[in-house]
This record gives C-alpha cells, sequence and structure tokens, in this order.
C-alpha cells in the first residue's frame, strides 16, 4: 500500500490528488489521471476543482455574514454525503463548472471588490485542499487579508487539517450525528461520531474558540464555531451531539443550532421527509440551555416555511440563496 504522507513542501500540496487521502476514507485514488477509465474515489472529482457558485451569502451566522455577507465559495462533491444533505445538487449531483486557480482567483478577486464581504468562506472544501491553500496563498500575497473559513462537514482527517492550519483562520464544522449508527444508515460511516471529535479538537487546538465573543467585535477573525443540523425524528442524536460537545469542550465553545432542515428528496426514513417540529426544537434547544453553553445561536422553526426554506439553495441560479434569512 502506498503512503498517505503527503510531504511539508507548498510544492508537494499538488501530489496529493496522486495518492488521495485528503478526507479519512484515504481511497488513495490518482485524481491526477485523465484516462478515459481513470478510477475516482468517493466524492468523484478528479484533480481540478468544480465551483458551483462564488458569492456573498447573508444565512451564515452574524459573526461571519455581518452587513455585506461571507463570500462563499461552493465546491462540488463531498467526502461524505448525506442522504438528506440540504446542497444536493452540488453534493451529489456534482453540479458546477471546472475552474482553473486563474478563473477561481478572478471570481475571488471580483466579489472582494464588488462586494466588500467580510471573509473567504469555502464550503467542502477539503476534496480540493491543494488547491485551496494555494489559492489562499496567492490572495494574501495580493494583499487580501480577510479570514479564510472552512466550512465543513466535520469528517476531515486530522493530518490534512495540520497542513490546512496556515492556509485557514475560522473553523465552520458540523457535528451531525452522535450515533454512530444513524451516522451509517444516514452517510455511510459509523466512524463519524468519533472521526468528527478528532477533527473538531484539532480545530480548536489549532484557532481556539470563535473570537468574537472575547473580543467584542461583530465580525469574526478567528477560532471555531461548530454546528448542528436538527433531524426531524432524531432528538436524541441531536441531544446526545450536544452532551457530546459539552463534555468534550465545555460551556464555552461556541455552538449554532440549526432548525432548517428542509426534505429535498424522498427518504426512506419516514420522518425525514417532513421538517423539524416546534416540540422537537424545543426538547434540544432546552437541553442546550440546561446544559449551560454560553455562546449560541439559534435558527427557531419559525423562520421556515412548510412549502420552502430560505436556506435551501439552487445552484441553477446566480445567487443561489436569493434573499436569504440571517441566524438569530
Amino acid at each position: 500500500m502506498k503512503s498517505c504522507d503527503p510531504g511539508h513542501d507548498f510544492d508537494d500540496f499538488f501530489s496529493l490528488y496522486k495518492n488521495c487521502c485528503l478526507c479519512p476514507r484515504a481511497c488513495q485514488v490518482d485524481r491526477t489521471d485523465t484516462s478515459v477509465d481513470a478510477r475516482l474515489g468517493f466524492c468523484r472529482q478528479a484533480a481540478i476543482p468544480v465551483i458551483a457558485s462564488v458569492c456573498p451569502h447573508f444565512g451564515e451566522e452574524p459573526p461571519f455574514s455581518g452587513t455585506h455577507g461571507s463570500g462563499t465559495v461552493f465546491f462540488s462533491g463531498c467526502t461524505l454525503r448525506c442522504s438528506f444533505c440540504q446542497n444536493y445538487q452540488i453534493s451529489h449531483r456534482c453540479m458546477g463548472k471546472e475552474s482553473d486557480t486563474e478563473a477561481i482567483l478572478k471570481k475571488l478577486t471580483d466579489m472582494i471588490q464588488t462586494y466588500h464581504v467580510h471573509n473567504i468562506n469555502f464550503v467542502t472544501p477539503d476534496h480540493f485542499f491543494p488547491h485551496v491553500f494555494h489559492i489562499t496563498g496567492l490572495l494574501r500575497n495580493l494583499g487580501y487579508k480577510l479570514p479564510v473559513i472552512y466550512n465543513l462537514s466535520g469528517y476531515q482527517a486530522v493530518n490534512m487539517l495540520k497542513l490546512a492550519e496556515p492556509h485557514v483562520d475560522i473553523y465552520l464544522p458540523d457535528f451531525k450525528f452522535s450515533d454512530p449508527d444513524l451516522a451509517k444508515n444516514l452517510a455511510g460511516r459509523k466512524d463519524y461520531p468519533k472521526t468528527a471529535i478528532d477533527a473538531i479538537s484539532e480545530m480548536v487546538k489549532q484557532k481556539g474558540f470563535l473570537d468574537s465573543f472575547s473580543s467584542g467585535k461583530k465580525i469574526a477573525s478567528k477560532g471555531v464555531l461548530v454546528r448542528h443540523l436538527i433531524l426531524p425524528g432524531y432528538t436524541d442524536n441531536s441531544i446526545d451531539a450536544l452532551s457530546t460537545l459539552f463534555i468534550e469542550f465545555g460551556p464555552d465553545i461556541p455552538v449554532s443550532i440549526m432548525s432548517q432542515y428542509y426534505p429535498v428528496r424522498e427518504s426512506r426514513y419516514k420522518s425525514l421527509n417532513r421538517m423539524v417540529s416546534r416540540k422537537e426544537f424545543d426538547k434540544v434547544y432546552s437541553h442546550a440551555i440546561d446544559l449551560g453553553f454560553e455562546h449560541l445561536f439559534v435558527q427557531y422553526p419559525e423562520d421556515m416555511s412548510a412549502r420552502s426554506s430560505p436556506f435551501l439553495p439552487d445552484f441553477t441560479q446566480v445567487h443561489p440563496f436569493g434573499k436569504s434569512m440571517p441566524c438569530k
């Protein structure tokens, strides 16, 4: 078996695609192989980034969206690919356009100059880390000092996060599952809970907790905020997930509790074909309060419509989220 050790020189980062171990699956395929019979890994992506959208997003938590928006870059493909994914068009259908470094850099600089976004927010970037590292370095060389956010599933390899440390300011991971069986059923990875806690621990070790709470600044510049999406019918998973975060990291870890779940396609799990009820939300939220979390962002169910969700993107549109609603 080939080694997954990528080396440490920046020029070596692109070699990560040749024996891909960018995520915990460690598929070890050669993503630089352009032949007809080339084998793709789980993310189904080659070594050229596929971009679904580059635009300001106003639906992130306030320390990221601010008044000018968070400069989001949505990559197609995913290393986790949950069956209920709210970004189904890009995680499962891989909607997007191949873009080289120059094209991505131009889109980013145009967005920064046009919209004055508060940060650069790379969404599901881990399967394209070599390009993300390079683009971040180019932005900094051009004099752009905006905080760089990695918006992640939580299913990350610790050794890759160690490589990422110089190229990121803020980690925004999910902690989706505390129940290994639920993780296996909905994301195909029974190891998700432990892998995610190990990954989040490394993120916190590198960056600490989100600094906007301690600094009093409206816009965050460094740190970690963990997100958890409540799934309808699975409040025990949410309660245990919050308990795990509290036990592992204490009351000061910033947590965002989201109730924005929307059924994007028919699920064989009956409860996932509806939205989160107010009773379910109250049960999870009350548990978070009882635990004693000091820094919570909360997305209330009444912000949602029974027919549509302002948080559900449509990547066939130039602005996938339209007029997004911010978290409270």
